[in-house]
Protein backbone atom coordinates (compact mmCIF):
# COMPACT_ATOMS: atom_id res chain seq x y z
CA UNK A 1 0.00 0.00 0.00
CA UNK A 2 1.30 3.44 -0.95
CA UNK A 3 0.24 5.35 2.14
CA UNK A 4 0.87 8.77 0.66
CA UNK A 5 -1.22 8.02 -2.42
CA UNK A 6 -4.04 6.58 -0.30
CA UNK A 7 -4.11 9.62 2.00
CA UNK A 8 -4.17 11.97 -0.98
CA UNK A 9 -6.99 9.96 -2.58
CA UNK A 10 -9.03 10.26 0.62
CA UNK A 11 -8.39 13.98 0.78
CA UNK A 12 -9.34 14.58 -2.85
CA UNK A 13 -12.50 12.45 -2.68
CA UNK A 14 -13.73 14.14 0.48
CA UNK A 15 -12.96 17.61 -0.85
CA UNK A 16 -14.74 16.88 -4.13
CA UNK A 17 -17.85 15.65 -2.35
CA UNK A 18 -17.99 18.03 0.61
CA UNK A 19 -16.29 21.19 -0.60
CA UNK A 20 -14.07 23.50 1.48
CA UNK A 21 -14.70 23.57 5.23
CA UNK A 22 -13.34 26.98 6.31
CA UNK A 23 -12.39 25.79 9.82
CA UNK A 24 -11.71 26.70 12.66
CA UNK A 25 -14.47 29.19 13.53
CA UNK A 26 -13.13 32.10 15.54
CA UNK A 27 -12.62 35.84 15.31
CA UNK A 28 -9.07 35.75 16.66
CA UNK A 29 -6.27 33.25 17.34
CA UNK A 30 -6.92 33.54 21.08
CA UNK A 31 -10.62 32.80 20.60
CA UNK A 32 -9.64 29.69 18.65
CA UNK A 33 -7.34 28.60 21.48
CA UNK A 34 -10.07 29.15 24.06
CA UNK A 35 -12.48 27.17 21.89
CA UNK A 36 -10.00 24.29 21.68
CA UNK A 37 -10.01 24.05 25.48
CA UNK A 38 -13.76 24.54 25.91
CA UNK A 39 -14.64 21.90 23.29
CA UNK A 40 -13.16 19.12 25.42
CA UNK A 41 -15.95 16.59 26.13
CA UNK A 42 -18.72 18.69 24.62
CA UNK A 43 -20.12 19.75 21.25
CA UNK A 44 -19.36 22.96 19.41
CA UNK A 45 -22.87 24.38 19.90
CA UNK A 46 -22.27 24.51 23.65
CA UNK A 47 -18.83 26.04 23.12
CA UNK A 48 -20.35 28.82 21.02
CA UNK A 49 -22.69 29.72 23.88
CA UNK A 50 -19.78 29.92 26.32
CA UNK A 51 -17.67 31.99 23.91
CA UNK A 52 -20.57 34.39 23.36
CA UNK A 53 -20.86 34.80 27.13
CA UNK A 54 -17.17 35.70 27.30
CA UNK A 55 -17.54 38.17 24.44
CA UNK A 56 -20.52 39.90 26.01
CA UNK A 57 -18.57 40.28 29.24
CA UNK A 58 -15.49 41.59 27.35
CA UNK A 59 -13.48 38.65 28.67
CA UNK A 60 -12.21 37.09 25.47
CA UNK A 61 -8.64 38.36 25.70
CA UNK A 62 -5.50 36.95 27.25
CA UNK A 63 -5.32 39.82 29.76
CA UNK A 64 -8.98 39.57 30.81
CA UNK A 65 -8.88 35.84 31.51
CA UNK A 66 -5.55 36.24 33.28
CA UNK A 67 -7.03 38.89 35.61
CA UNK A 68 -10.47 37.38 36.32
CA UNK A 69 -10.93 35.01 39.22
CA UNK A 70 -11.53 31.36 38.45
CA UNK A 71 -15.04 31.19 39.94
CA UNK A 72 -16.31 34.13 37.89
CA UNK A 73 -14.74 32.69 34.77
CA UNK A 74 -16.47 29.36 35.44
CA UNK A 75 -19.85 31.10 35.64
CA UNK A 76 -19.38 32.58 32.16
CA UNK A 77 -18.39 29.30 30.49
CA UNK A 78 -21.12 27.20 32.13
CA UNK A 79 -22.74 26.15 28.81
CA UNK A 80 -19.56 24.28 27.81
CA UNK A 81 -19.97 21.73 30.63
CA UNK A 82 -17.35 20.72 33.20
CA UNK A 83 -17.06 24.49 33.65
CA UNK A 84 -15.07 24.44 36.89
CA UNK A 85 -12.46 22.13 35.37
CA UNK A 86 -12.33 24.16 32.16
CA UNK A 87 -12.02 27.44 34.04
CA UNK A 88 -9.00 26.01 35.81
CA UNK A 89 -7.53 24.84 32.51
CA UNK A 90 -8.06 28.26 30.92
CA UNK A 91 -6.35 29.90 33.89
CA UNK A 92 -3.47 27.41 33.61
CA UNK A 93 -3.18 28.24 29.92
CA UNK A 94 -3.11 32.03 30.32
CA UNK A 95 -0.71 31.78 33.26
CA UNK A 96 1.60 29.83 30.98
CA UNK A 97 1.03 32.48 28.26
CA UNK A 98 2.09 35.13 30.74
CA UNK A 99 5.29 33.24 31.48
CA UNK A 100 6.12 32.24 27.90
CA UNK A 101 4.69 34.98 25.71
CA UNK A 102 3.91 38.08 27.81
CA UNK A 103 0.16 37.33 27.48
CA UNK A 104 0.29 37.54 23.69
CA UNK A 105 -0.60 34.26 22.01
CA UNK A 106 0.91 35.32 18.69
CA UNK A 107 4.34 35.67 20.32
CA UNK A 108 4.35 31.87 20.39
CA UNK A 109 4.69 31.83 16.61
CA UNK A 110 8.37 32.60 17.12
CA UNK A 111 8.89 29.14 18.62
CA UNK A 112 9.63 26.23 16.26
CA UNK A 113 6.99 23.50 16.38
CA UNK A 114 9.29 20.92 17.95
CA UNK A 115 9.95 23.30 20.86
CA UNK A 116 6.45 24.71 21.30
CA UNK A 117 4.45 21.47 21.31
CA UNK A 118 6.17 19.95 24.38
CA UNK A 119 5.76 23.25 26.21
CA UNK A 120 2.02 23.27 25.49
CA UNK A 121 1.63 19.63 26.52
CA UNK A 122 3.26 20.46 29.86
CA UNK A 123 0.37 22.80 30.71
CA UNK A 124 -2.06 21.03 33.06
CA UNK A 125 -5.28 20.19 31.19
CA UNK A 126 -3.80 20.49 27.69
CA UNK A 127 -3.67 17.09 26.00
CA UNK A 128 -2.43 16.22 22.50
CA UNK A 129 -5.66 16.99 20.62
CA UNK A 130 -6.13 20.35 22.36
CA UNK A 131 -2.47 21.29 21.94
CA UNK A 132 -2.45 20.37 18.27
CA UNK A 133 -5.70 22.26 17.63
CA UNK A 134 -4.13 25.38 19.12
CA UNK A 135 -0.93 24.83 17.14
CA UNK A 136 -2.64 24.23 13.81
CA UNK A 137 -5.69 26.48 13.91
CA UNK A 138 -4.53 29.37 16.09
CA UNK A 139 -0.80 29.45 15.38
CA UNK A 140 -0.61 28.03 11.85
CA UNK A 141 1.91 25.34 12.75
CA UNK A 142 1.97 22.25 10.46
CA UNK A 143 0.75 19.55 12.84
CA UNK A 144 -2.05 17.07 12.10
CA UNK A 145 -4.92 16.98 14.61
CA UNK A 146 -6.24 13.51 15.45
CA UNK A 147 -9.62 12.83 17.05
CA UNK A 148 -12.16 10.05 17.46
CA UNK A 149 -13.44 10.65 13.94
CA UNK A 150 -9.99 10.13 12.44
CA UNK A 151 -9.53 6.87 14.32
CA UNK A 152 -12.99 5.62 13.37
CA UNK A 153 -12.70 6.33 9.65
CA UNK A 154 -9.15 5.07 9.21
CA UNK A 155 -9.75 1.90 11.21
CA UNK A 156 -12.82 1.08 9.13
CA UNK A 157 -10.77 1.45 5.96
CA UNK A 158 -7.99 -0.80 7.29
CA UNK A 159 -5.39 1.96 7.50
CA UNK A 160 -4.80 1.63 11.26
CA UNK A 161 -5.46 -1.11 13.83
CA UNK A 162 -8.37 -0.63 16.21
CA UNK A 163 -6.09 -0.09 19.20
CA UNK A 164 -3.88 2.77 18.07
CA UNK A 165 -2.37 5.63 20.04
CA UNK A 166 -2.82 9.29 19.19
CA UNK A 167 0.82 9.64 18.16
CA UNK A 168 0.69 6.51 15.97
CA UNK A 169 -2.29 7.86 14.01
CA UNK A 170 -0.67 11.28 13.76
CA UNK A 171 2.52 9.74 12.39
CA UNK A 172 0.54 8.23 9.51
CA UNK A 173 -0.17 11.75 8.28
CA UNK A 174 3.03 13.48 9.36
CA UNK A 175 5.30 10.81 7.84
CA UNK A 176 3.49 10.60 4.50
CA UNK A 177 2.30 14.13 3.72
CA UNK A 178 4.15 17.38 3.21
CA UNK A 179 3.89 19.71 6.25
CA UNK A 180 1.18 21.98 4.86
CA UNK A 181 -0.91 24.02 7.33
CA UNK A 182 -3.75 24.69 4.88
CA UNK A 183 -4.05 21.04 3.86
CA UNK A 184 -3.80 19.69 7.42
CA UNK A 185 -6.50 22.16 8.46
CA UNK A 186 -8.80 21.14 5.60
CA UNK A 187 -8.10 17.41 5.84
CA UNK A 188 -8.99 17.23 9.52
CA UNK A 189 -12.18 19.23 8.95
CA UNK A 190 -13.20 17.00 6.04
CA UNK A 191 -12.73 13.86 8.16
CA UNK A 192 -14.97 15.27 10.89
CA UNK A 193 -17.64 16.31 8.39
CA UNK A 194 -17.53 12.97 6.57
CA UNK A 195 -17.90 11.04 9.83
CA UNK A 196 -20.91 13.12 10.84
CA UNK A 197 -22.52 12.63 7.43
CA UNK A 198 -21.58 9.05 6.49
CA UNK A 199 -19.11 7.32 8.82
CA UNK A 200 -21.30 7.60 11.90
CA UNK A 201 -20.59 5.67 15.07
CA UNK A 202 -23.76 3.60 14.66
CA UNK A 203 -25.42 2.64 11.39
CA UNK A 204 -22.80 4.14 9.05
CA UNK A 205 -24.01 5.01 5.54
CA UNK A 206 -21.18 3.19 3.76
CA UNK A 207 -22.96 2.91 0.41
CA UNK A 208 -23.37 6.67 0.23
CA UNK A 209 -19.78 7.41 1.28
CA UNK A 210 -17.39 8.59 -1.46
CA UNK A 211 -14.71 6.37 0.09
CA UNK A 212 -16.75 3.17 -0.27
CA UNK A 213 -14.45 1.69 -2.94
CA UNK A 214 -11.26 2.62 -1.14
CA UNK A 215 -9.11 -0.30 -0.08
CA UNK A 216 -6.03 -0.17 2.12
Amino acid sequence: MNKKATLLDIYKLLLQNLGPSNWWPGDSPFEIAVGAILTQNTNWHNVEKAINNLKQANLLTEEAIFQIDEQTLASHIKPSGFFNIKAKRLKNFVTWLYQEANLNLLNLQNYPLETLRPKLLAVSGIGPETADSILLYALNKPIFVVDVYTKRMFFRHGLIPEETTYSEVQELFMDNLEPNVKMFNEFHALIVRACKKWCTKKNPKCEQCPLKNLTA
